[in-house]
Order: structure tokens, then C-alpha cells, then sequence
């Protein structure tokens, strides 16, 4: 064992020196590198892991411009050791992987390994029979009744009792809150939390309170991005073996989440193993009176639901947020449905909220909860646009680029837009039309598509309308600051969003 750390850490150490040495070289003869948005030029060995470097703190925008530039929105980047990555931006391409061929694109056991430690085997980490079983008992809760009923009840008490009393204080002193993007995170995870599990981690008190957990999974999730970003993968594995950096914390976070998330399920089971019928409606509860009580596997389901139901919704709300303090008349229009609705939105109100869906439909256009997304090649095959795939490659579908593609959305792909998703017909009012979900990838689409979908703008349609009843989300960063789009496994507001909370006058303004 000594031996073979010792073997590891000569080849870690000969290969970093060699990929700074080069690099350095490189870069140095082509300072361009930084902001060019030509393919970037492989290197024998090393690949194009140069230019990678280089733009590795803007890789989502990076990658988006030099898909804009390629008439097919189709490449072939060069990783090291000759492994390579198709980066595509292509509706055609990308229903032919999440549905045509869906067989040969599995998320892959390269990405599987890459994501263990924090996401086992869940939904969002397997493929096969794991993932088929998950699916059909998700697929069936997300679709009943009583859920639909008990997540519309969970939101109203959270945002009514928590987030509201919080912003209006905040109206009231008129003071600054310093991230807002952290509120609506705590909102989520509050919601998440109570409608899957029956557990409220009260997140989102008065006090903000600090907790270990969310701390873990923040962790998790920037260096499990982070590995799976890698331009030399070996190195992290080479630090797992040692034990060593940001692999050493990766252990002990997820040793964290996996620990709270095993706690939720033994004190569920204990509840329902003391009770003679099932009373909670939350999603365990339902996974586990079906038969399903594995411990291993209903962690990871509890994991991948924490996951989906914070993060993805929270970056939503924050740029939609965003967005409509910069667009007036969208916040107009936004505000007259509102105030046309009952104080509280009940779920047959907010079905009809469609220019409001219309809005959020188009934030998350430019800003997609979840910027890229990719699967791995189970065979070989030849793409729609004539690219040849070989067996083990990783195809990756950049939603971020598709949002902002002219070959998609027309020369005003760059506007704030919600109207290019509406009709109006002849009363006035507005009929949404739905996009082709092979070029708004935003929810997946196929065999995978999103089952929190219907969900998630459940929950952002009634934020959204219990907030602006009330409230005027105001930026607060210096004149001429624009927030930064970053990612993780899901995008976040770098930085996170500092605002000011104006409270509405009688006339609704």
C-alpha cells in the first residue's frame, strides 16, 4: 500500500510540473488564449487542457461563445491522454442523445464514480434497472393528488411565516440584505426538506442560522463540480488516495450529508413502523410504505431530492429576480396578474398565472438552473450533424449556449423577452405556447425529463406572486455592476445578490 502512494504521488507530482511547465509555455506564445473563441488547438498528451486552464474560471461562457461560432453548434474538445468530449449546442443532436438513442447515452461510469461520494446511487447518478426502479416510484408520487395539495400547503406556510415576515422587516428598517440568493436558498431547502422527507430544518428563522449540513452539501457539490470539471482527473484521484486537500474535505462533508440524510430515514421508518396507517403525505414516506426500505438506496434518493429541490429553484427565483428589476414593463405586467388573483394563490390561480410563467420560462432561458448537462457514449454512433461519437466519450449538451443561440431564438435572443413565449387571442389575455424540449433543455427532456417540473413552478409562481403583492426587489450593487453567472453542479450568483426590499404603496405601483 505504502508503495503504491508513493508510486501515486511521483506521478501527480511529474505530471503537475509538466502540465505548469507547458502550460506556462504556451500561454506565454499565445496570450490570446484567454479570450479567444476559435476551438481550442490540442497538444500531443495534454490535449487542449491549456486553453481549458485559461478559461477555466469563465468555462460556461467560454464554451457557449465558441459553440456560437461553429455552423453545426457541434465540437469535439481534447482532453488529456487522448480522452475526448463533444460539446454540443444542437437541438437535433440533443434529442437524438436524451431520446432517439437513448440506450447508448447513459450518464456513464466515468460521471458515476466522479459523483459517488455525494450522490451514491441516485437518480441522478445511475442508469440501468437502479435508475428505472427510482423513476417509476418517483414518477408515481409526483403525480398524485394529495402531494400536488400538500406541497401548495407547504410553500404557503413557509412563505407566510418565514420569508415574508423576514423581507418586510428588512422593508421596514431599511436596511440592505446581503443575499438575497442565500434567502430564497434557506426557502427552498426549508420546502424541500418538508415535502419530501416531514422534516423541517428551520433554515430560514429570524437568526439565519448557520448549520453544518447545508455547509457539508455546499461543499459537496463545488468539489464534486469540481472533479467532474477536472482537466487531469488523475490529480483528484491521486488526492483521494492520499487524503489530501479538497478530497479530504469532500470525505468529511459528504460523511456529513449522508449522515443527516440516514438520520431522516431511520426516524421516518421508526415513525411508520409505530404507526397502523400512512398519515404523512412527504415523499419518503410513500417510498418507503412501498416496500422500498434499503437504507443505502433511500439515503441516496434523499440526497438527489435535497439537490433538485434547493438548489435548482433558488438559482431560478434569483436571476429571475434579477431580471425583472431591469424590466419594468415585464414587472408591470407581472404585478397586474398578481393583483388579479386572490391574496393567497391557490393552485388553479397560479395554473393561470401564464405570463408570469412566460417570465420565468425566459430567466431560466438566459440563466438555466442547470447550465450543462452530459452523458456518456455506451457505443459507438454518428451524431444528427455527422459528428462520429466513439464508444466512452462524454457528449455534453450546454444549455447555457442554447439559451443565448441565434439559431434558436433569432437576432433578439439577447433580450428579456417573456412575450416571445405568448399570444395574446382576441379578449386580451395571454395563451402560452410551450418550446420544443430538444431546444429548451432547461428540464432535460426524453425518458429523463424533469418530475419536479410542474413542482418547481408551483412553488416559483407563488413565490413570486406573495412576494410582489408586497414587496420591490431593488438591486443593490454599485452602478454598472453586473452579477456573475457561475456554476457548481448547479448556477449560482457569484458573490449572491445584494438588494434592497421596497414595500409597495396603496396604488400598487
Amino acid at each position: 500500500m505504502e508503495l503504491e502512494i508513493l508510486v501515486s504521488f511521483l506521478l501527480y507530482s511529474v505530471t503537475l510540473v509538466s502540465f505548469l511547465f507547458l502550460a506556462k509555455t504556451k500561454l506565454s506564445i499565445s496570450p490570446k488564449t484567454h479570450s479567444s473563441t476559435a476551438i481550442p488547438k490540442p497538444y500531443p498528451i495534454f490535449g487542449s487542457i491549456f486553453a481549458f486552464s485559461a478559461n477555466f474560471h469563465r468555462r460556461i461562457q467560454w464554451i457557449a461563445d465558441i459553440l456560437q461560432t461553429i455552423p453545426s453548434s457541434t465540437f469535439i474538445f481534447h482532453r488529456a491522454f487522448g480522452s475526448r468530449q463533444v460539446f454540443t449546442a444542437n437541438p437535433a443532436v440533443v434529442q437524438h442523445i436524451l431520446k432517439t438513442n437513448f440506450p447508448c447515452y447513459n450518464k456513464g461510469l466515468s460521471s458515476h464514480q466522479t459523483l459517488l461520494e455525494f450522490l451514491g446511487d441516485g437518480i441522478f447518478n445511475t442508469d440501468g434497472e437502479i435508475w428505472k426502479v427510482q423513476r417509476q416510484i418517483s414518477s408515481h408520487e409526483f403525480n398524485t393528488k394529495s402531494l400536488r395539495k400538500f406541497v401548495e400547503t407547504v410553500v404557503d406556510v413557509e412563505l407566510n411565516d418565514r420569508l415574508l415576515p423576514i423581507l418586510s422587516e428588512v422593508s421596514e428598517n431599511k436596511t440592505i440584505l446581503a443575499n438575497f440568493q442565500d434567502i430564497l436558498q434557506r426557502f427552498t431547502f426549508d420546502n424541500i426538506c418538508i415535502i419530501a422527507f416531514g422534516f423541517d430544518p428551520e433554515y430560514l428563522l429570524p437568526s439565519l442560522p448557520e448549520t453544518a449540513f447545508v455547509k457539508a452539501f455546499d461543499d459537496s457539490s463545488r468539489i464534486s463540480s469540481e472533479r467532474l470539471n477536472a482537466a487531469i482527473p488523475f490529480l483528484w484521484k491521486v488526492k483521494k488516495i492520499l487524503n489530501v486537500g479538497s478530497e479530504r474535505r469532500l470525505k468529511e462533508a459528504a460523511a456529513e450529508v449522508r449522515g443527516l440524510a440516514t438520520r431522516i430515514v431511520r426516524e421516518k421508518k421508526k415513525e411508520l413502523e409505530e404507526k397502523s396507517s400512512l398519515e404523512s403525505l412527504d415523499i419518503l414516506s410513500r417510498f418507503l410504505s412501498s416496500g422500498h426500505s434499503d437504507e443505502s438506496f433511500v439515503v441516496d434518493i434523499v440526497i438527489s431530492f435535497i439537490l433538485a429541490g434547493r438548489d435548482t429553484t433558488s438559482a431560478a427565483l434569483t436571476w429571475f429576480f434579477w431580471l425583472l428589476s431591469k424590466h419594468s414593463h415585464v414587472e408591470n405586467e407581472i404585478l397586474k396578474e398578481v393583483m388579479g388573483k386572490s391574496e393567497t394563490v391557490n393552485y388553479n390561480e397560479v395554473k393561470d398565472m401564464v405570463y408570469t410563467h412566460a417570465a420565468l420560462c425566459e430567466s431560466m432561458r438566459l440563466y438555466p438552473p442547470v447550465p450543462v448537462d452530459g452523458k456518456e457514449a455506451a457505443c459507438d454512433d454518428v451524431l444528427p450533424d455527422g459528428t462520429l461519437v466513439k464508444k466512452g466519450w462524454r457528449v455534453t449538451y450546454h444549455i447555457y449556449a442554447m439559451g443565448r443561440s441565434e439559431k434558436i431564438w433569432g437576432p433578439d435572443w439577447a433580450e428579456f423577452r417573456p412575450e416571445r413565449w405568448l399570444s395574446q387571442v382576441d379578449d386580451g389575455k395571454w395563451s402560452f405556447i410551450g418550446m420544443d424540449p430538444y431546444s429548451y433543455a432547461v428540464f432535460q427532456a426524453g425518458p429523463r425529463v424533469c418530475l419536479g417540473k410542474e413542482m418547481a413552478f408551483l412553488q416559483m409562481k407563488r413565490v413570486v406572486a406573495g412576494i410582489m403583492r408586497q414587496f420591490r426587489v431593488v438591486p443593490a450593487m454599485d452602478k454598472g455592476v453586473e452579477p456573475e453567472f457561475a456554476a457548481h453542479l448547479t448556477s449560482i450568483m457569484k458573490g449572491g445578490f445584494l438588494v434592497k426590499i421596497e414595500k409597495r404603496g396603496s396604488t400598487n405601483e
